[in-house]
């Protein structure tokens, strides 16, 4: 058994604690005018990295194979907690969307467990090597994006979408199938987009930031005005002055743009580049796997992970249109950050038993 991939590990642990001291930055104002604490959100933030590390922690030492047996009442799991969001007193509404749920000790976002749900039960999947799955894994995928889509949240379906098609396609599914549905999900996408009004109204403000600035297009303003205010060395930390409520979900979604405006340009290409170290482990990994369920296991798992990197940095960068999907280990938020750090376990496991 082969030592733990230290490299990903430093590269994790610090993310998650540059994340705590980012969103403390971000937060303090806010939080002492909402909450009268400025430690508000940092405190709820460490309670989860400390768990978050613990069950990554946890998961190192436990054996993958084990998540073979266990996937399909992991994916049932998933399946209930996505039609639970939806029934009134146990799904939580906020801001039009029902993506929570009140466990009282917590609030749980199940969107973020069905990413790992979701690839862990097609590693076991399609690790055995059968024929004619094309279609019920078409009927399983389009039902766990159609509950996610009426919460409503395309971010993470498109997030899921991704990690789903490429463990299909890793495993040697047929590639004109997956060809074939290429223009369907983009239609469908396309239809989804216009029959929503904020979709529509962020797709607009992508193709043109001037429209409607005080309103639609105001977000994107902010996200500029950050990312030019920080210039190539930064203002400083701590300096932002988007953080002083200007800057809409400047702890979640858009954290990356304060990071932008008080490090700068270098300070970003940094971030950026760990991230990417991240990602090539996680690649690595999945190539050196010692068997079939977990290559598929870590590929999939290093998939959501890059693609919500990609996803919540390109539109931090206005290279995509705006969309709620949080900054993996840095962004504000209990459900996903331990997710991921679970998610980082699981592939730390399958490094300990990879081939030389």
């Amino acid at each position: 058994m082969k030592r733990l991939d230290i490299i990903l590990i430093l590269c994790v642990v610090s993310l998650t604690f540059f994340g705590l001291l980012m969103i403390y930055d971000a937060s303090s104002f806010v939080a002492f005018r909402d909450f009268g604490d400025k430690y508000h959100y940092l405190k709820g933030q460490l309670f989860w990295a400390v768990a978050g590390l613990s069950l990554l922690s946890a998961f190192s030492l436990f054996d993958y194979h084990k998540l073979h047996n266990l996937s399909l009442p992991l994916i049932i799991a998933a399946l209930i907690m996505l039609i639970l969001v939806f029934i009134p007193g146990v799904g939580i509404s906020l801001m039009g969307a029902r993506r929570w749920i009140d466990l009282e000790i917590f609030i749980l976002q199940p969107s973020e467990f069905v990413k790992l749900s979701l690839g862990i039960y097609l590693a076991a999947w399609f690790s055995k090597k059968e024929k004619g799955r094309f279609l019920p894994f078409s009927l399983l995928l389009g039902l766990l994006l159609a509950l996610v889509v009426l919460q409503p949240d395309m971010g993470t379906a498109v997030v899921i979408l991704g990690e789903a098609l490429a463990i299909y396609f890793l495993s040697g599914g047929n590639v004109l199938y997956f060809i074939s549905a290429v223009p369907i999900i983009l239609a469908l996408g396309f239809l989804l987009i216009k029959s929503s009004s904020y979709r529509a109204e962020r797709l607009q403000t992508f193709l043109n930031p001037n429209w409607d600035i005080q309103s639609a297009s105001y977000h994107v303003k902010q996200i500029l005005i950050a990312l030019g205010s920080g210039g190539v060395f930064g203002v400083g930390l701590g300096n932002s002055l988007q953080k002083y409520a200007y800057l809409p979900e400047n702890t979640t979604d858009s954290i990356f743009a304060i990071i932008a405006e008080e490090l700068g340009f270098l300070g970003s290409t940094v971030l950026i580049g760990i991230f990417s170290i991240v990602v090539w482990r996680g690649f690595k990994i999945a190539a050196g796997a010692p068997d079939n369920f977990g290559k598929l296991l870590a590929s999939g798992i290093t998939t959501f992970l890059a693609i919500q990197m990609i996803i919540n940095l390109g539109a931090q960068t206005v290279l995509l249109p705006l969309t709620g999907i949080p900054l993996p280990f840095i962004s504000y938020g209990g459900s996903a950050l331990i997710v991921d750090l679970c998610a980082v376990g699981i592939l730390l496991n399958i490094a300990r038993q990879s081939r030389a």
